[in-house]
């Protein structure tokens, strides 16, 4: 995460009651009008979330009404509900037992990732140019919307005005497609400049990039790698992938815009492979 020296501590942080932005499995995010802080979960709390993802991807075709597919794809107060009900039930068995079973491989996988995601972003990231800023500051409790109520916190990140998701929702809302067009080009753009660094996103959803005025931004380093295999698995997996403006989860959005929606696919397919991230790698990486 790229960072500045250290920092005062914004006032609004103190002054102002942080509201729960988003939640994922190792992080909640809380926010006030221009920065972010988050919660790290504990290993618990990650393992009982774990479990109840894969009992809902198993169940999703059978909950009615599209309910699973739902609580899969946004997060809401069942999950958190479950969550608490599961999570002691998941601290009376030894983490060790833990992980021994898939679940706990899932764990392990995360952590690696996001430690690794981290320690990428720290490195070739710091300029803030891709990622949004980060400040540190002397630890400070802050009130925080729900569980826990207060919140130790030595840093904040700056607020995206949207995710790129929100950002595009809204501009077809509002039927400007020749936006929408242009800043799916620019996410293609932000791809290839993050290749020019020798990094590579695996976590490349819409909602894990934010919108700063005019730049995109990488919210999660979580998904970042230099790793060839992890990298030529990951384009393999894009090489099957016939519209990947539906697997981006804009299929809907550009129901009536074929031609842009065509336009897009084939400029992703011709710059999401492995010969042409490999023509932006550096030389040293």
């Amino acid at each position: 995460m790229p960072t500045d020296g250290l920092s005062d501590v914004p006032a609004e942080l103190l002054e102002t009651r942080l509201r729960r932005l988003g939640e994922g499995i190792g992080k909640v995010v809380y926010a006030s009008p221009h920065w972010v802080v988050k919660r790290q979960r504990s290993p618990s709390e990650m393992l009982a979330l774990i479990v109840i993802w894969r009992l809902l991807r198993r169940m999703e075709r059978l909950l009615p009404w599209g309910l699973g597919k739902r609580l899969l794809e946004r997060p809401t107060m069942q999950i958190r509900l479950l969550r608490r009900v599961l999570q002691p039930l998941v601290s009376l068995i030894p983490l060790g037992v833990w992980l021994s079973t898939r679940m706990g491989a899932t764990w392990r996988t995360y952590r690696k990732r996001d430690r690794r995601g981290e320690r990428l972003a720290q490195r070739y990231l710091a300029d803030g140019e891709l990622m949004p800023r980060t400040i540190q500051f002397a630890p400070v409790w802050v009130n925080v919307q729900g569980w826990p109520g207060w919140l130790t916190v030595s840093e904040a990140t700056e607020r995206v005005e949207a995710t790129l998701l929100e950002r595009l929702q809204e501009l077809a809302q509002a039927g400007r497609f020749a936006d929408v067009e242009r800043w799916l080009n620019r996410l293609l753009e932000v791809r290839q400049a993050g290749w020019r660094r020798g990094l590579f996103s695996t976590d490349a959803h819409l909602k894990n990039f934010g919108v700063i005025e005019d730049r995109i931004v990488l919210l999660d380093a979580g998904g970042l790698t230099q790793s060839w295999s992890e990298i030529e698995s990951r384009l393999a997996y894009e090489e099957g992938v016939t519209e990947p403006h539906r697997q981006l989860g804009l299929g809907g959005m550009l129901a009536e815009q074929p031609e842009m929606a065509r336009r897009f696919n084939d400029s992703w397919k011709n710059v999401v492979r492995a010969e042409v991230v490999r023509q932006h790698w550096p030389q040293q990486v």
